[in-house]
């Protein structure tokens, strides 16, 4: 029980400690909103988590083939899906008003929308097949590889293609518009908010857990 308070209470900290301190931008236009970084950023890192916990589930059960893995696995996908979204939204916050409007085909955002898909695609799969054996062996092999699309998605193509968002490599005649700079009173307000967000989200996973084990929610996913 302590490590729900405790998670409170760094929730608590996130929400004052986002706006004591200068906002972590040296760009002097519309700074403020350069704050959502406290919480888009382990929004995201969530998402990676929950993710990658259906990959582990999806392991075990091509192991041992017992479906309660297989709901984990769901379970967790499902939760990813969720935390992406909100990762989406915040992020098209921020682009309102930075770049001026909600959505422009960023890598960072073309590559979050893809990750939607990837994940959307994993539930219709699901919704295809019948066979509670045969869903679960299709979904397994479906979430790893799905993973292995979330660490290119998120880590790796967004670094690597030019685009407005912070720490992507500028496009040839763009300036430096959207720098987050990264201090101590930076790291003590958002490496705190990542274990908060994380925590938040495995607190959600096991009340999913006990209530989809205690009633019929299993029978159609």
């Amino acid at each position: 029980m302590w490590w729900k308070f405790l998670i409170l209470l760094v929730m608590a900290w996130v929400c004052v400690g986002a706006w004591i301190f200068p906002a972590p931008t040296p760009v002097e236009f519309n700074a403020d909103v350069f704050r959502i970084i406290y919480f888009h950023f382990p929004l995201a890192m969530a998402t990676v988590v929950a993710f990658g916990i259906g990959m582990y589930y999806a392991v075990k059960y091509l192991k041992t083939r017992d479906l309660k893995y297989d709901l984990r696995e769901m379970l967790a996908a499902r939760l990813g899906i969720i935390f992406c979204i909100l990762t989406t939204i915040s992020g098209a916050i921020f682009a309102k008003h930075t770049w001026g409007s909600y959505w422009n085909w960023d890598p960072r955002e073309t590559s979050i929308f893809m990750l939607l898909l990837v994940y959307a695609a994993y539930f219709a799969l699901r919704s295809a097949v019948n066979d509670p054996d045969q869903k679960a062996n299709l979904s397994a092999a479906y979430s790893i590889l799905g993973f292995v699309a979330t660490i290119f998605l998120v880590f790796i193509m967004p670094r690597i293609i030019p685009g407005l968002h912070p720490g992507a490599p500028k496009p040839t005649g763009v300036s430096e518009g959207s720098v987050i700079s990264f201090s101590f009173k930076t790291a003590i307000v958002l490496f705190p908010s990542v274990l908060a967000h994380i925590g938040l989200m495995l607190w959600i996973y096991m009340l999913s857990i006990k209530i989809a084990s205690s009633g019929k929610e299993y029978e159609n996913v």
